[in-house]
């Protein structure tokens, strides 16, 4: 089959096409691949997602390319032969757009800044993933996100073009990789060279805006994730719900929430403070009631679980066995001093459902059923 003709090549900005089917194929989960002798959906490629739309009746939900055939996922089959009105789905067209070019500024301005290198690119369905070779601060990171929508309201012209090997050879550009036969070009005038397939918008002022949302050590390097455009737009407002609701719920202005939690927080410690100091004072009074026991139980209440040994060490002194308890959602978790510990607790867990162990003078774990008067006899047995 002769290679697709490439609209989105020859023509960037059309949406709205006729083409001839070449061939319908079955493809998985009763869809079709259908092929056309030319085509304005964009294959998945370069880090880029595929075009969606329709073809006549059909939904088009991806695109690829193979052997120079581009390859049309469809719901429905068309018939080979025919001819076919395609129609690709503008606002996916133009937020694929939006990103692409706005990674082309982003890296552009830090190559040219930093001597950064992109070696890793994909527009994934919340957020754009960039890969650069070498770190970069919190506060480059803040410098290049100014100078990239500077880029933006600057509203200079996207060129894209395939210059003659001689022509090439002259031009100094950014690829990841070594490209045989022709190069498709993309340039922003003092900002960006670069080898690329992708979909572009056709000035700069069309990405909107350039949001960079985080800057992880990544491979020696940082992985940033941006957003442009709409979807730039769609997360600020969700970051203004956020804010409403945080503001309700903190009665506090936007701009003073750390205030507002840093209060809060100093009020729980506060109160923490407090009720680990009412938990002892409890915990004290059931070691009392627990001292003519050589058994000794206890439910402890308000103890945080890491305490729980402590307080089994403390209930076994003087007695043969100390269990104390914590309720959970799902039962009990425990901590055993005394006597063989490890096998104490094993006989508990298979007695009442749970899992544990230790050595022999300590032992953890969780119980499903069970009171602590019915664990005492338990433990009663084998004491």
């Amino acid at each position: 089959m002769e290679a697709t003709i490439r609209l989105f090549d020859l023509e960037p900005h059309r949406l709205s096409f006729t083409a001839e089917v070449m061939a319908c194929e079955p493809a998985p989960e009763g869809r079709w691949w259908v092929m056309l002798n030319q085509t304005a959906f964009f294959p998945e490629g370069g880090g880029q997602g595929a075009d969606q739309g329709r073809l006549g009746a059909a939904r088009v939900l991806d695109a690829h390319e193979k052997a120079g055939v581009i390859r049309h996922l469809t719901d429905q089959p068309l018939i080979p032969g025919g001819t076919v009105s395609g129609e690709v789905d503008s606002q996916r067209r133009l937020s694929m757009s939006q990103q692409h070019t706005g990674e082309h500024i982003l890296t552009g301005i830090a190559h040219r800044r930093w001597g950064v290198e992109n070696v890793g690119f994909h527009i994934g369905t919340e957020a754009v993933t960039v890969d650069f070779d070498i770190p970069l601060s919190p506060e480059q990171l803040r410098e290049l996100e100014g100078l990239a929508n500077a880029a933006v309201w600057a509203n200079l012209p996207v060129r894209v073009w395939v210059p003659s090997p001689e022509e090439l050879a002259a031009l100094e550009y950014r690829s990841k990789k070594t490209i045989d036969g022709d190069v498709r070009i993309v340039s922003i005038e003092g900002i960006d060279t670069c080898a690329c397939c992708g979909t572009h918008v056709e000035r700069t002022g069309g990405v909107g805006q350039i949001r960079i949302l985080s800057g992880i050590h990544y491979k020696g390097g940082v992985r940033l994730q941006i957003l442009c455009g709409q979807r730039a737009l769609d997360w600020e407002q969700g970051q203004q719900d956020e804010n409403r609701a945080v503001s309700r719920l903190l009665s506090a202005k936007p701009g003073e929430f750390s205030a507002a939690v840093s209060r809060l927080l100093s009020e729980r410690d506060g109160l923490k403070t407090r009720a680990e100091a009412l938990a002892e004072q409890l915990f004290t009074h059931t070691l009392r009631d627990e001292a003519n026991q050589q058994i000794r139980v206890a439910e402890v209440t308000g103890m945080n679980p890491a305490s729980l040994p402590r307080a089994a060490s403390r209930l076994a002194e003087g007695a043969d066995v100390g269990l104390a308890l914590l309720r959970t959602e799902d039962g009990w978790r425990f901590a055993l001093c005394g006597g063989d510990s490890g096998a104490l607790a094993r006989k508990l867990c298979a007695a009442f459902g749970g899992k544990g162990g230790g050595r022999a003078d300590m032992a953890q774990g969780t119980i499903a059923a069970g009171d602590p008067e019915t664990f005492r006899a338990c433990l009663k047995e084998d004491i």
